[in-house]
């Protein structure tokens, strides 16, 4: 069995601080994700070990247990455990502990290294009992599962029906889900083997845009043409919203491409009850066309007051 070098693992020197480690598994963490590594073995592994590194790394007494046990690792190694004290690093009285399994970060099951579970325990850490060791209990198994939902049902909130791992969960979403977003729902994953707690599924959120807004954030974005009589004189136009029609006021001599602002007529924001992004109407100044000869003369003697 080698001996691993947690160090050496996470790249820091024996002398690092509890910060330097901390940032420096972060880095790896991120970088070795399985969510951002899915189906790559290598990478698992990885995760997995830099982990367990952190694992004792992190923590004052494992680590001074574990500096201890390095300079003494090749007399046990030569001598099989014959005379060495090893109890001191397991806390069990010595001997080669069982196996077990490590919860991870996502509640998950996967064991610790052969290393760690020889010098550090059957699952636990130096000096945990078994009767620590026997309360532990693993979480269940998360799911993942991706719904496509309209842009007018995120708008109004809806409820839908999700079936994961051949059960049916009836799932209610509130008003202001967003494309990409990823919800948690608790307790309704994988039942666990030993009586823990049920996994949880992660849901993600894909948009379909069935409208002619344009979607920023929050915020809605439309155009809307009004005739040159109500941008010149101003006047009442309706537009549509996804609350349903509205009339709004358009100022006098309303140029061409003036933009609008309606305030909280945009999207909800989610898990802000009230709240809601804006509407932005870009007004378009359709000009008449067919004109009949008066009012081809009315336009040239207006044309002529403007001279």
């Amino acid at each position: 069995m080698d001996y691993k070098d947690y160090y050496k693992v996470l790249g820091v020197e024996k002398t690092a601080s509890k910060d330097e480690i901390k940032k420096k598994y972060r880095k790896l963490a991120q970088k070795y994700h399985p969510d951002k590594n899915a189906g790559n073995k290598q990478a698992e592994e990885k995760f997995k070990e830099i982990s367990e590194a952190n694992q004792v790394l992190s923590d004052d007494e494992k680590r001074r247990k574990y500096d201890q046990l390095g300079s003494n690792w090749n007399q046990f190694q030569q001598g099989g455990g014959g005379g060495f004290d090893f109890s001191q690093f397991t806390g069990q009285g010595g001997g080669r502990p069982g196996r077990s399994r490590m919860e991870d970060m996502f509640g998950g099951s996967g064991r610790f290294s052969d290393f760690f579970e020889s010098f550090f325990g059957g699952g636990g850490f130096p000096g945990e009992t078994a009767q620590g060791r026997s309360m532990r209990q693993t979480k269940g198994r998360d799911f993942e599962a991706e719904i496509n939902l309209h842009l007018t049902d995120s708008y109004h909130g809806t409820s839908t029906i999700l079936t994961v791992d051949g059960q049916k969960i009836k799932v209610n979403l509130m008003p202001g889900a967003t494309d990409g977003q990823m919800l948690r729902i608790k307790g309704k994953g994988g039942k666990s083997d030993d009586g823990g707690p049920e996994g949880d599924i992660f849901l993600k959120i894909n948009i379909i845009n069935n409208t002619s807004f344009e979607i920023d954030k929050t915020d809605l974005h439309t155009p809307t043409g009004i005739d040159l009589y109500t941008a010149v004189l101003g006047g009442k136009h309706t537009i549509e919203t996804l609350k349903g029609p509205m009339s709004i006021s358009i100022p006098k001599e309303t140029p061409n491409g003036k933009i609008l602002r309606l305030k909280g007529l945009g999207m909800p924001i989610y898990g802000k009850a009230g709240s809601f992004g804006d509407l932005y109407i870009k007004l378009q100044v359709i000009l008449p066309e067919n004109l009949s000869p008066k009012e081809t003369e009315l336009f040239k003697q207006l044309a002529g007051l403007r001279k």
